[in-house]
């Protein structure tokens, strides 16, 4: 425990649970789109997942479109032809120019390929997975994908093969509490699909359930993620997890590939990790009301106590990590943007990159910074600080940030 241990005790399990209630409208939303998309994925995903999935394909999907720029703040003067970002032979995305204010600082980042929602039509592209996977290596060697509709597997998994990058990926499933797991095997099966068309090499784990629990127990008015209420939705996630690991068998891979879950850090039923190999825990300072500067003690505190010794004592011990963890740089509307303890700015992430990222990697922390981009979507679905928790901005210019000097393990 350090300094920091009896502020996150005073802050105490509450202001967990609301720090989740807080993240939990994103994960909504997105259930909303799995449901009533469906039908759309079926005419749209599965099209989009044939072409993709096939590597010597040598022209991208064109089923939508990316914001263009050609400048933006930090110094990151390497721009794309559709995107900021990098410059890169059309014929050869392998070959593409680094950015020098760049480096593998970051254990691992949360992203989420631009479109890559049912809602909103799958608009998701392979040339602008391909810019992002570029612009990514250069920053970390992991990544997280919170599901699989819209192909965004494949799509990622062809963009790693393409640019020839070292990048580690952990593939996720969004599944839904009230389809009878409709949502959750159409997405095991895009990335059985995926796992059949590009092997194991880049795939680090397969993550079932992103805040299943939170909007579970949230929607139902359930107080105790350990209790009898709760456990009904536990069983049906506990389903899902091991119907993967099935799937996984099954399939007889040349590398056992681990299947875990991921919530928000107050979320995990003993049951659920006991079941899983690994959790992934959002894990914010900001939703707790901390001040920039305590914000990373903040986060390794609750991620230790809360996280990684309940797991250190059950038998299967699965291996912990924060999937989510970053400060906003601005909100839409003034009422949010201040969290009672920091703004959200620019300098204010910076003062966190400075106190998290370099420990966490001599502490051997294993974290997924959220996130690689501002997502606009939220912003206009939510407002607040929803869209602006990006390290880039939504064109791929970096923001008016330095990088961290240490290197990721």
């Amino acid at each position: 425990m350090s300094n920091y241990g009896s502020n996150y005790q005073n802050i105490g399990m509450s202001q967990a649970m609301d720090a989740g209630k807080a993240r939990s409208r994103k994960s909504k939303f997105i259930i909303i789109g799995s449901v009533v998309g469906l039908l759309v994925l079926a005419a749209i995903g599965i099209a989009v997942g044939v072409t993709v999935s096939n590597n010597n394909k040598k022209n991208a999907s064109t089923s939508g479109s990316s914001s263009s720029s050609s400048s933006g703040s930090g110094g990151n003067s390497n721009t794309g032809s559709t995107t900021g970002g990098t410059k890169s032979d059309p014929n050869d995305p392998s070959n593409f120019t680094k950015d020098p204010n760049l480096h593998q600082a970051f254990y691992g980042m949360a992203y989420t390929p631009e479109g890559a929602l049912i809602e909103f039509g799958c608009t998701n592209t392979l040339e602008s997975v391909i810019q992002d996977i570029q612009l990514m290596s250069q920053l970390t060697k992991r990544v997280r994908l919170y599901g699989a509709d819209c192909n965004q597997t494949a799509q990622v998994l062809e963009a790693i093969t393409r640019t020839n990058v070292d990048m580690e990926v952990f593939v996720g499933i969004y599944n839904v509490a009230d389809d009878n797991h409709a949502a959750y095997q159409r997405q095991r099966d895009l990335i059985k699909d995926a796992i059949s068309t590009y092997g194991t090499k880049h795939i680090g784990g397969i993550t079932v359930g992103n805040e299943f629990m939170l909007n579970y127990v949230t929607d139902k008015a359930i107080s105790d993620v350990n209790s009898a209420d709760a456990q009904v939705g536990a069983d049906i996630l506990i389903a899902d997890i091991k119907d993967a690991k099935q799937m996984v068998q099954d399939l007889k891979l040349d590398k056992a590939i681990p299947v875990g879950n991921s919530d928000a850090g107050s979320y995990f039923p003993t049951t659920v990790m006991e079941a899983m190999d690994y959790g992934l825990s959002n894990v914010h300072a900001w939703f707790a009301h901390t001040t920039a500067t305590a914000a990373a003690p903040w986060v390794f505190n609750f991620f230790q106590e809360t996280n990684v010794s309940p797991a250190a004592l059950l038998a299967n011990k699965p291996q912990m990590y924060i999937a989510e963890t970053g400060w906003p740089t601005k909100s839409s509307d003034a009422k949010n943007a201040n969290n009672g303890g920091s703004d959200a700015s620019v300098p204010n992430l910076q003062i966190f990159l400075d106190d998290f990222v370099c420990k966490a990697n001599q502490d051997g922390v294993r974290y997924f910074f959220f996130e690689m981009f501002d997502e606009e979507w939220k912003d206009v679905k939510f407002g607040g600080v929803e869209g602006w928790w990006g390290l880039f901005n939504k064109d791929r210019t970096l923001k008016d940030v330095k990088i961290p000097t240490c290197t990721s393990p």
